[in-house]
């Protein structure tokens, strides 16, 4: 007989359905590095060993929350693993480049951290629906970035960067960029969709959303947060859209796209010497000069999962000694695949993000009122933002979890959309909230 609550010593039960939501949203904000490594780190955010060492004991937690709820489920996660084979497979990439790793043992710690990562992306997909998802983004980032807000209020020396960037609640003002840009989006869908009754809340978190983007500086996320508006309007015009006039859209997209990324490739660096800004993008221009020399030395298989960027690397060290600063990673998600799995990991990423796309793109065109559109949204602006930062394959990061959630979700719910609205193994449809509450 299946057991769907735990009751306590003193008699009230609570649903498995309230552990599930309450322990994914503290997943995600432990996962999201907010507050505790702030308070670890140094004046500049730099983190020591022994600080970093700390950090990964909120990490088992959220494990064991993990497999705990893939056991309970385990019909469904299987069902998952079956409609994306591609997931897996890429998954055992990090464990098998230890075979030719310049640093085995690296590369095989943060390949188990990678896997609980995206063990965790797969509650999430098989455990919550779109909408849900969004509801859980929404109170979870939300409570992020209104607590980043407060803290300039309150303790501007800590919120603020040495250059009086805002930073808020986490170690760098590139992250709280990201939230922030996130946040926007989050709160931005939660308008769009209208169902939820949060329309005043919304209001305020994209508020906040942008105050904090608008303070950190960032540009990948303000560059990412402009894509993500042009892409609301894509998807949309894509739903409203007939067969032949999405073929058109959609070419007429991927050309402008296209000609976009070669304009930024010719004329980016010419215009910001022309207008007096940093043409070398805060260093990264050099330093992708260095980086891809390294990885055409060993462009088919590349130097083994997150190995590359380690001090007893010579090539790391040289880099960092031509450039004058420790880069923590190629500063570009693309560049840091190669680094790690050569070609051989780069391809079946580029078939996934592919087979991922479409398959957005059609459950948005044909199950609209399901939510997808924040989703598609999401996934391609991860995409931009990894042309300047490194957040693919990033353990215990709440981004890749969440982006890797997104493909499984698209891989899950695809192949049955167009014969049922509602998969028999779904996530339970009531209101997130409701699962919120202590029965």
């Amino acid at each position: 007989m299946r057991v769907d609550s735990l009751k306590t010593a003193g008699g009230p039960s609570i649903s498995w359905r309230t552990i599930e939501c309450w322990g994914a949203g503290i997943s995600i904000f432990l996962q999201a590095g907010a507050i505790l490594p702030l308070m670890l780190a140094d004046a500049d955010g730099t983190l020591s060993e022994s600080a970093k060492s700390i950090l990964r004991l909120p990490c088992f937690p959220v494990y064991a929350f993990t497999i705990v709820i893939l056991i309970r489920h385990f019909p469904q996660f299987l069902t998952a693993l079956r409609r994306n084979l591609i997931v897996p497979s890429i998954l055992v990439l990090p464990f098998l480049s230890t075979l030719w790793s310049i640093g085995p043992p690296t590369s095989l710690r943060r390949a188990i951290g990678l896997l609980f990562c995206v063990l965790l992306s797969y509650v999430l997909a098989i455990r919550f629906t779109p909408r849900q998802l969004l509801l859980l983004l929404f109170v979870t980032l939300g409570a992020c970035i209104v607590l980043s807000v407060v803290m300039s209020v309150v303790s501007p020396s800590l919120a603020n960067m040495p250059d009086g960037t805002m930073r808020g609640v986490f170690i760098h003002k590139n992250v709280l960029g990201w939230y922030a840009s996130l946040m926007i989006l989050v709160a931005s869908a939660v308008l769009i969709d209208g169902t939820l009754g949060l329309r005043r809340t919304a209001f305020i978190l994209l508020a906040a959303g942008v105050i904090c983007l608008a303070s950190s500086g960032s540009m990948t996320a303000t560059i990412a947060t402009s894509v993500a508006y042009c892409l609301i309007g894509f998807y949309s015009l894509l739903q409203r859209s007939s067969s032949i006039g999405r073929v058109v859209i959609v070419l007429f997209f991927v050309q402008l796209a296209v000609g976009i990324l070669i304009s930024l490739h010719e004329f980016l660096v010419p215009a910001l010497e022309a207008l007096g800004k940093d043409a070398t993008l805060t260093g990264r221009v050099p330093l992708w000069e260095l980086v891809d020399r390294e990885i055409s030395n060993r462009w088919m298989l590349g130097y083994g999962y997150q190995a590359f960027w380690t001090v007893d690397n010579p090539e790391a060290t040289h880099i960092w000694l031509m450039l004058g600063w420790a880069a923590p990673h190629a500063h570009n998600g693309y560049r840091d695949i190669l680094l790690s799995f050569g070609i051989m990991g780069m391809v079946p990423f580029v078939m996934l993000i592919l087979h991922a796309i479409r398959q957005g793109a059609s459950l948005q065109c044909h199950d609209p009122q399901y939510g997808w559109l924040w989703l598609n949204v999401f996934t391609i602006m991860i995409l931009v933002m990894n042309l300047t930062e490194s957040i693919f394959f990033a353990q215990n990061d709440a981004i890749f979890i969440l982006f890797a959630a997104a493909i499984i979700m698209f891989s899950l719910y695809a192949p049955v959309v167009s014969t049922s609205r509602s998969p028999s193994w779904q996530a339970p449809t009531r209101g997130l909230t409701s699962g919120l509450q202590i029965s």
